[in-house]
């Protein structure tokens, strides 16, 4: 008899293997090197493996390992550095990673500043990292160049084609960065990148997967969900979730009637060049495997549920997804017949057992599991499998094994976790937060970002809202204290009413014929947040 709690404990086993084995071996290098036991620079040169692994301690329970990460991630990471860094994988990575911890950090038991979520110091690290990929979307068309150097920028000889999802792939994480420190930059730029790569979309509404960022003409124009593009409608649908956006949706909803009409067969979807919709490679990529997670967002769960037994499938065949699967053959597709531990079947697992309950989707957890402790462990780690065939390993232990992988396989197994929206944790699993506590934190409808960070909707609103309730006083007390007819922005009508002297100093209390009394501005102070509840007799003390 498998208890769901015997494979979550075998779950936390697997992860601890990897992590203590890339402490032990790897840090402070970016990732582990599992079969030499030693560690490697990839994607820059900023402990990433540990930055990727921070929310998952949380999410597995694990409070004091990752207060002593978040504070030592604080004292060792700089990004003042000289290193050629990828904008698409610092940002998933990165800055995802940071945020998703400043977010969890009150529940982690850390100290927090006053004010949290809206600022803390992990936040700052993740304004920081964002900052210096803020170069790379200065750009004639809004599109982003794929590489900034930390330190200097973009180089002069960067190329200017980028992947879709390289363009498209930001409104999340500078969105939450926006909406809690308050700078909009961030959320505009990722807003015009999104908007500029809309209007490269061919007659028959598909785009491909590489883009010229300067002149917007299509280098590769294949159009599919799989590798270059995937991300990009992943931040379409998630953002507008997560935004309450209709731009965002009615795009999305544009694509997937042309995703639907071209590139659907017999629930697989193939690659087709963008102008003509013609089949141009009948291949599953294990990438594209995310897409049934995203259609059941939506509410599309039959076609969801049908497109993942045909990758569940192939699966099966192999103990893994092959990067790339020749669909008339059956097949692995040469040079491409590895699996690097990833996480987008588990992922969709996750959602559509969420959404249906059915019991396949425990049986694939569980088969992922079998195969990655069979195939992939090594003495200090689990490497990448080079070869699915055979079994051949690589020496290479991907971040996102620890930040996704291992994270959607828990949360598959634990239904009522807090990330869910909590089932048995009832009134614990929500917190207080903001000015004087008045927001209402962590109590459900997590955006998981596409490098698995869980990120508070709550949280955004709680920010931007003191920022707009601060935006309103100011103008108001800005508008009493200007004196009369100097205020230029207000209209007319305004500068009259505050012309004209309050009763009391005015020669006579009686209105002049045709005149209506008006209220001023700001007569009382405005009633604290409590006593709004009080009018039907709940009276809410302030503690």
């Amino acid at each position: 008899e498998v208890t769901v709690s015997y494979l979550k404990q075998r779950i936390k086993s697997m992860f601890y293997h990897a992590y203590n084995s890339y402490l032990d071996n790897a840090f402070p290098y970016d990732e582990l090197r599992p079969l030499t036991c030693d560690g490697q620079d990839t994607w820059g040169s900023f402990s990433l493996t540990l930055i990727d692994a921070l929310d998952t301690l949380l999410v597995l329970g694990n409070r004091t390992e990752f207060q002593r990460v978040a504070s030592l991630l604080q004292n060792t990471v700089d990004f003042d550095i000289d290193v050629n860094a990828s904008v698409f994988e610092t940002n998933i990575r990165v800055v995802g990673g940071l945020l998703s911890a400043h977010l969890l950090a009150g529940r982690a038991g850390m100290e927090l500043e006053p004010g949290w979520p809206c600022s803390g110091p992990l936040l700052r690290m993740a304004e920081d990292a964002a900052r210096k990929l803020l170069p790379a979307f200065q750009t004639p068309t809004g599109m982003p160049y794929g590489t900034v150097n930390l330190l200097h920028g973009v180089s002069a000889t960067e190329t200017p084609v980028t992947c879709t999802a390289g363009v498209g792939t930001f409104i999340l994480e500078f969105a939450t960065l926006s909406r809690l420190t308050g700078d909009e930059t961030f959320e505009n730029v990722a807003r015009r990148a999104l908007r500029a790569l809309w209007k490269t979309r061919s007659d028959i509404g598909l785009v491909g997967n590489h883009i010229d960022i300067l002149t917007k003409k299509w280098v590769a124009q294949d159009a599919g969900i799989g590798a270059g593009v995937d991300s990009y409608f992943e931040y379409l649908v998630k953002g507008a979730i997560m935004l309450q956006d209709e731009e965002l949706l009615s795009m999305f909803r544009e694509y997937d009637q042309a995703i639907q009409n071209y590139t659907r067969f017999d629930d697989w979807y193939l690659w087709v060049q963008m102008h003509k919709g013609t089949v141009s490679m009948p291949v599953f990529q294990s990438l594209e495997a995310f897409w049934p997670g995203l259609q059941s967002l939506l509410g599309n769960l039959d076609s969801a549920a049908r497109t993942f037994q045909n990758y569940y499938s192939v699966w099966r065949q192999f103990g893994g997804l092959p990067e790339f699967y020749s669909i008339p053959q059956g097949y692995t597709v040469d040079k491409r017949e590895g699996y690097p531990l990833r996480p987008e079947l588990i992922e969709s697992a996750m959602y559509l057992f969420r959404a249906t309950g059915d019991h396949t989707y425990l049986q694939l957890g569980l088969d992922a599991l079998e195969s990655i402790e069979r195939i992939a462990k090594t003495p200090c780690g689990y490497a990448s499998v080079k070869d699915l065939r055979d079994h051949q390993l690589d020496n290479r232990m991907e971040s996102f094994f620890l930040a996704e992988t291992i994270k959607y396989l828990y949360l598959l197994f634990d239904p009522n976790h807090f990330l869910h929206g909590g089932g048995t944790e009832g009134v614990g699993s929500w917190e207080e937060g903001g000015e004087g506590g008045q927001c209402v934190l962590g109590a459900g409808g997590f955006i998981f970002n596409t490098e698995a960070h869980p990120l508070d909707p709550a949280a955004l609103y709680c920010c931007s809202r003191h920022a707009q309730d601060r935006q309103e006083l100011r103008d108001i007390l800005l508008h009493l204290s200007q004196p009369a007819g100097k205020s230029g922005h207000q209209s007319k009508q305004h500068a009259e009413q505050t012309e004209r002297p309050p009763p009391g100093q005015s020669d006579s209390i009686a209105l002049k014929p045709g005149e209506r009394k008006t209220s001023p501005l700001l007569s009382c102070p405005v009633q604290p947040f409590n006593a709004r509840f009080s009018v039907l007799g709940q009276v809410f003390t302030e503690n």
